[in-house]
């Protein structure tokens, strides 16, 4: 079975561990072509919504539609479609670059895997250390890297935990640049940040979380600082 969607529904989403609730009552919808921000403190329920999403975890209440259909009814395949960078790179460092992405290219069983992976060394701006062991990279090159694993078998959901942790300027700006191609692409992008001042601009719909609930929704246009200053006055008055 094929599974593609262009429409992600979440719909009543709860979670909890144990006595602790992590997820309250979560619904919304976002479509294919937007980079949805999921803003709030630690502790808002950020990373347990995008495990959830990323078919990790499974909710205590509610549901997640990937177009039509369920994670629990599309199974693997639906999970073909999905990819996820969080704060585990998921690279090899004792292989190249190139070995890690032909890695996972392999296990998607991807017929075009060397071109899969020459085409996202080239995105990665990792080309001519694409035979160099990954164990001898900087934190940049090594995101950039874990980015396009993520990618390599053309995802329809991208998820990102974090992403920019850790990067310089360059290397930030590189990854708000792919990820600006992606939405372009038609790919849904939805990514869980504390770096406002880099994503400010980039959003098309911003989600604040608070204590495990959606308490507010808006459209991401903005820069110049503008985000930082909507989240400051959602959060403190939700």
């Amino acid at each position: 079975m094929t599974v593609d969607f262009t429409r992600l529904g979440v719909h009543d989403l709860g979670r909890s561990f144990g006595r602790r609730r992590a997820l309250a009552r979560v619904s919304f919808a976002c479509e294919a072509g937007e980079i949805v921000g999921l803003l709030g403190p630690n502790g808002a329920g950020k990373s347990t919504l995008l495990s959830i999403l990323a078919t990790l975890l499974k909710p205590t209440t509610g549901h997640v539609q990937y177009g039509e259909r369920t994670a629990d009814v599309a199974g693997a395949a639906l999970r073909a479609r999905l990819g996820m960078l969080g704060h585990d790179l998921y690279l090899y460092p004792e292989l190249t670059a190139r070995e890690n992405l032909l890695f996972f290219a392999r296990l998607y069983g991807l017929a075009d895997a060397e071109a899969r992976v020459a085409h996202g060394l080239e995105k990665a701006q990792l080309a001519e250390r694409a035979d160099d062991q990954v164990a001898g990279f900087s934190r940049g090159m090594r995101q950039r890297l874990a980015l396009e694993r993520a990618l390599v078998h053309g995802p329809r959901l991208l998820l990102l935990d974090e992403p920019f942790t850790g990067l310089d300027q360059a290397s930030a700006a590189s990854l708000v640049a792919r990820l600006r191609g992606l939405r372009d692409d038609g790919c849904l992008v939805i990514v869980a940040t504390h770096d406002l001042d880099v994503v400010d601009g980039l959003l098309t719909r911003v989600l604040y979380l608070r204590q495990g609930k959606l308490v507010a929704e808006e459209p991401g246009e903005g820069g110049g600082g503008a985000l930082w200053e909507r989240y400051q006055r959602v959060i403190s008055h939700s």
